[in-house]
């Protein structure tokens, strides 16, 4: 699977050895920055390419962390086509995407450990979207909120 990873100041570490499991495992992925650590950088800088990536199907999935990965999480649902989440267990990795199709799952890195996030990871990736009427009917309705910010 192609992934897409991106972290500011606050989950640079994370990223790394992120990067370096997921290539183990055999994925591809690309790399949103940070590339290296800037105490004073900013997460929309680093998300918001990774978002847009996840949008146009450029990469098939998105891990984006920051501190608590609550600001990564804000700014990546604010490109139309993302939904993402701020995961901490096991249930949501897995739940967000066969119910929701969440295609970033956000982190952070100074709050979440290293193995229990590549167990996150690990869950993201090997969910699937059930595609129920009823879980795209209400994804149709995400999808019209987003139309209509589009318009305004």
């Amino acid at each position: 699977m192609r992934i897409g990873i991106a972290a500011d100041h606050g989950g640079f570490e994370l990223k790394a050895k992120l990067t370096s499991a997921l290539k183990a495992a055999g994925h591809d992925v690309v790399d949103f920055g940070a590339h290296e650590l800037v105490v004073g950088d900013d997460y929309p800088d680093f998300v918001v390419p990774l978002a847009r990536a996840v949008a146009t199907g450029e990469v098939t999935r998105g891990l984006a962390i920051c501190g608590s990965g609550v600001g990564a999480c804000v700014v990546a649902n604010k490109i139309p086509g993302v939904r993402a989440a701020l995961i901490t267990e096991s249930f949501s990795a897995h739940q967000g995407v066969e119910d929701d199709d969440m295609n970033v799952m956000c982190l952070g890195g100074q709050v979440t450990g290293e193995a229990q996030s590549w167990e996150l990871v690990q869950t993201f990736l090997s969910a699937q979207f059930k595609g129920d009427e009823r879980f795209r009917r209400r994804l149709a309705k995400v999808t019209a909120l987003e139309s209509e910010k589009k318009s305004e």
